[in-house]
């Protein structure tokens, strides 16, 4: 979704410059502005799903994982459980803490999910202004969604979260996707359950809405205007899935936006696209499996009970 460059050595000169710089080719060149609201983020909350549409009034500078996150596995040094002691000096008892009811999560209040479905993202923020994101995995077992991850640290376009996601916009799409049939990497396959194209010079996604083959995997010629290069960015595109946004592709004026992926994080916000960091990136890549039906839900927090 780059301004077209006018030729193939200089859009391919660029796509290295922009992996260099920690970005990635999934959105126009706004993404270098300096008034990423990303790097100055508001507390993020999940109480969207009550139906709230006000954030929270506490700031902080990071997203604030919802209820479902799961807890730390490193136990403080410092914390012992507690004890009571019987009047007569007998055995004494201890106090667990009360564990969250399972269905009290962001997937179990969700209304929009194909019954099929049995694996899911859950990608939010705290509002639409912020590339600063926190992604959550659930799987459906006996009926029931069971948190599979705690809370993952993401980002997402520079410009936030967008309704009327366009091409050259780099704002990230809100919605429920599925993940499309064949993932992708500059490295080798990592383990994942998909069909896996290790990529190789002349692999291009196509972001050419004039193009017949518009918002898809190409090999070949540059199909001109905004595509990328997917063997020359790294490393953002050293693994990722597609998200299927506008896919297959809606003729509309202007175009409905191409190359929405979720890849490796770079150093900052995206085009476009949701990014994680290489471990956990692999970790939800070899995850998901195409039988489970997996999607993706990619909104504001407050805004999450709309899916």
């Amino acid at each position: 979704m780059r301004t077209p460059l006018g030729r193939t050595a200089v859009g391919a000169l660029a796509v290295v410059l922009l992996g260099g710089l920690g970005l990635t080719s999934c959105g126009s060149s706004a993404r270098n502005s300096a008034g990423d609201a990303g790097l100055i983020p508001a507390g993020t909350s999940a109480s969207g799903l009550t139906g709230s549409t006000t954030p929270s009034a506490s700031a902080s500078q990071s997203p604030v994982p919802s209820p479902s996150a799961a807890p730390s596995r490193t136990p403080s040094r410092s914390a012992k459980p507690s004890t009571t002691r019987t009047p007569s000096g007998g055995h004494s008892s201890t106090t667990k803490a009360a564990t969250p009811a399972t269905s009290s999560n962001l997937a179990s209040r969700l209304h929009t999910i194909p019954a099929s479905t049995r694996q899911l993202i859950v990608v939010y923020s705290n509002g639409y202004g912020t590339s600063v994101a926190t992604i959550e995995t659930f799987e459906k077992v006996s009926g029931v969604w069971r948190p599979k991850s705690g809370a993952m640290s993401a980002r997402i376009g520079t410009k936030g979260f967008s309704d009327n996601h366009v091409e050259n916009d780099p704002t990230t799409p809100t919605g429920v996707y599925s993940i499309g049939s064949t993932m992708y990497g500059v490295n080798s396959n990592p383990g994942v359950r998909y069909s896996y194209h290790q990529l190789v010079a002349n692999d291009y996604w196509n972001e050419n809405p004039s193009s017949s083959t518009y918002n898809s995997f190409v090999h070949g010629t540059n199909p001109g205007g905004g595509s990328e290069a997917l063997w020359q960015t790294v490393p953002q595109y050293n693994y990722f899935a597609v998200i299927n946004y506008n896919i297959p592709a809606v003729s509309a004026t202007p175009a409905r936006g191409s190359g929405i992926f979720l890849h490796q994080m770079g150093s900052g916000g995206t085009a476009g696209c949701v990014s994680l960091g290489q471990s956990d990136l692999t970790r939800v890549l070899d995850w998901l499996d195409p039988a489970a039906s997996p999607r993706i839900v990619m909104a504001p927090s407050q805004n999450l009970s709309r899916y």
